[in-house]
C-alpha cells in the first residue's frame, strides 16, 4: 500500500536524523532509551493530569505537550535503533495489528447482527 510506504519513509528519515543526536554509552543501549521513554511518557501524563485537574487549559500548554510528545518519539526511535528495528517497520506492523483488530471487531459485530 502506497500510504504505508510514505509513512515508513518519513519515519525512517526521522530515525536516521534522530540517531545522529543519540549520545549515551554503548553499554546503555536499549536500557537508556527505554528508561527515557518511560520518563518522557510520564511527563506527558503529568501535563494531561494538570489539564484534567483544571490547573491549565490544553491551548495553554499545547506547545509544551508537543515538545514532550516529540521527546517520546525520539526515545521510541532510539529504542528501535538500538534493537536494529526500523521505525517505519514498527509503525507499519502496528497499523497492521490495529487494522486486524478493527476487522475482527467488525466481523464480530456483523456476526451478532446476523443472528
Amino acid at each position: 500500500d502506497w500510504t504505508y510506504t510514505m509513512i515508513e519513509l518519513n519515519f525512517n528519515v526521522y530515525q536516521a536524523a534522530a540517531k545522529k543526536t543519540a549520545v549515551y554509552p554503548d553499554d546503555a543501549k536499549v536500557v537508556y532509551p527505554a528508561m527515557g521513554l518511560a520518563g518522557e511518557a510520564g511527563e506527558v501524563c503529568n501535563k494531561i493530569k494538570k489539564i484534567t485537574r483544571g490547573d491549565v487549559k490544553l491551548d495553554e500548554i499545547k506547545n509544551d505537550l508537543a515538545g514532550e510528545i516529540g521527546d517520546v518519539l525520539w526515545y521510541v526511535s532510539a529504542l528501535c535503533s538500538d534493537m536494529d528495528l526500523s521505525l517505519g517497520d514498527v509503525a507499519r506492523l502496528n497499523l497492521d495489528k490495529l487494522n486486524g483488530r478493527l476487522e475482527n471487531r467488525n466481523q464480530q459485530k456483523n456476526s451478532r447482527l446476523s443472528r
